[in-house]
């Protein structure tokens, strides 16, 4: 649990830590003379021994603990640090009013970070960068007219029939495990289930095809995909603070195994984008019917190709571990908070009723369960920051944060922060559904032009899942079983999650 430096004793409210004894007191309450920003020099943190830093953080475990070691950092040095790890430097916040500074700051042309390894492949491989590696007017133009087709509202409807078919095909499949068991229940690990559930979602919203993962038999080409992904993930972590180049003149295994993922993984888009192509050249497919985000892209023909293909590749491979993973979360969540789970399913049977079934109606009226998926992230956080490159200086914290600074947000730990979320440690979706404001607290997509592009199909999509797994059964998981959180590239379980789903009609 985090407790923010700004609440020890001596801090006063409403003054930055390091400088509590800069208020003074009018009306028996405390009020901060306006401070004069101070040099970027004076941030504290350890910020002056790079490699030494690389060193202790690998020696504690550092790429599986990383949030927890940030979370302490926090701690230790108040909601503000510099920080240095090899040649990676870095200022990390915490206060969702820094967010908003940040933000209002970004400019047009807002830069995160890059993810070196994915960087070091594509050109390693002479392959083109989607719009997420993209940068500058050339990362702008992409993201436009990106975004026409992956966020706009009009467009995001058309997803709701592919998305909720696989779905409904993920049900079955339940139904036919708990047949299977002969206990009316199917108890698993459902981390391989969820990621082919979510890769076969987002292939069919991109590519308007099925690949065919809910089977019990999995094609070994999709399989060797599912394992590419998984070691891409793998062998970026490490790569985040060793310069690829480096691994790469070793030819270093972990650089290896990197470009064979990332091939596979080219592969198979490479595969899905031709069968694209085949069907439009057939007219297999009903120009009446929606086709899928990359068929879109083509025929609108505003876009190369190549940059289409990247920035479809890049959507396919960032769009499981992240939506598998916060459905395994919010399950967990569900089972283990029995009641909030009998809440939502009464608002999604109650939304099911009103709507006649219509998916796209219901989805407008399940507030309590889009909160659910919000406290979800806010626990349980795909990523343990979110980055930006100031573009021009700017005042975080007191402090002068000049041009090109790498700013971090802290995302785990302001989750976990009392001082951002009372009582931190409960899973309680009505907090996101109190009166007031709640500006830069959930973050979980990221904020401004830059935010997540796949937004709305992760979103839809775990919307859909969740609904339709509250109309059939019932979540359950052993009681007290404490899962903890480890870092690998995204934030998964340091255990297996074993669920059960229990049929409604045999609640037993």
């Amino acid at each position: 649990m985090l407790a923010r430096a700004a609440s020890k004793p001596g801090a006063l409210r409403g003054c930055p830590p390091a400088r509590a004894g800069a208020c003074r007191w009018a009306g028996g309450a405390a009020t901060p003379i306006p401070p004069t920003p101070r040099p970027f020099n004076q941030l504290p943190g350890d910020w002056r021994a790079g490699w030494l830093n690389l060193y202790r953080f690998w020696q504690e475990g550092g790429l599986h603990n990383v949030h927890h070691i940030m979370a302490r950092k926090f701690q230790q040095f108040g909601p503000i640090y510099r920080e240095k790890l090899g040649v990676y430097e870095s200022v990390n916040i915490i206060s969702p009013q820094d967010a908003a500074t940040l933000f209002q700051a970004e400019g047009t042309l807002p830069e995160r970070f890059s993810v070196p390894p994915w960087v070091a492949y594509r050109d390693y491989r002479n392959k083109p960068y989607g719009v997420l590696l993209k940068k500058g007017e050339a990362w702008r133009s992409d993201r436009l007219m990106l975004n026409k087709e992956v966020l706009s509202p009009q467009v995001v409807e058309g997803f709701v029939p592919l998305l909720s078919e696989v779905g409904e095909d993920f049900v079955r499949r339940a139904q036919a495990q708990v047949g299977k068991s002969g206990r009316e229940h199917w108890t698993a690990d459902f981390t391989h289930e969820l990621f082919r559930f979510a890769l076969e979602s987002v292939c069919h919203v991109l590519y308007g095809e099925r690949l065919g993962l809910l089977q019990d038999f999995v094609d070994p080409e999709s399989q060797r995909f599912i394992d590419a992904v998984t070691l891409m993930f793998h062998t970026t972590s490490p790569m985040l603070y060793v310069p690829p180049a480096l691994l790469r003149h070793l030819n270093a295994k972990m650089w290896r195994d990197h470009v064979q993922a990332w091939d596979a993984i080219f592969s198979q888009a490479d595969k899905c984008i031709q069968n694209v192509y085949r069907d439009l050249r057939l007219q297999r497919k009903s120009t009446k019917e929606y086709m899928g985000i990359l068929c879109s892209l083509i025929m609108q023909d505003k876009l190369p190709l190549d940059d289409i293909k990247a920035s479809v590749t890049e959507m396919m491979a960032g769009g499981v571990d992240t939506t598998s993973m916060t459905l395994q979360w919010a399950m967990f969540e569900l089972a283990r908070s029995p009641g909030i789970q009998e809440q939502l399913r009464a608002e999604v049977l109650a939304a099911k009723r009103e709507a006649a079934g219509d998916r796209v109606k219901m989805l407008k009226t399940i507030r309590l369960l889009k909160a659910a998926i919000k406290e979800t992230l806010r626990l349980h956080p795909v990523a343990v920051t979110l980055q930006r490159y100031t573009t021009q200086e700017v005042i975080l914290q007191d402090y002068r944060i000049p041009p090109k600074t790498l700013v971090q947000v802290g995302l785990y730990a302001m989750g976990r922060d009392p001082e951002v979320f009372p009582k931190p440690e409960q899973f309680s979706p009505q907090r996101w559904l109190a009166a007031g404001p709640k500006p830069f607290k959930g973050l979980g997509f990221g904020f401004g032009p830059r935010q997540c592009l796949g937004r709305r199909i992760a979103e839809l999509e775990m919307q859909l899942f969740l609904m339709q797994i509250l109309e059939n059964f019932k979540i359950e998981t052993m009681r007290a079983v404490e899962v903890g959180t480890k870092f690998d590239l995204i934030l998964i379980p340091d255990k297996p999650i074993y669920l059960t789903l229990r049929p409604l009609e045999s609640r037993v």
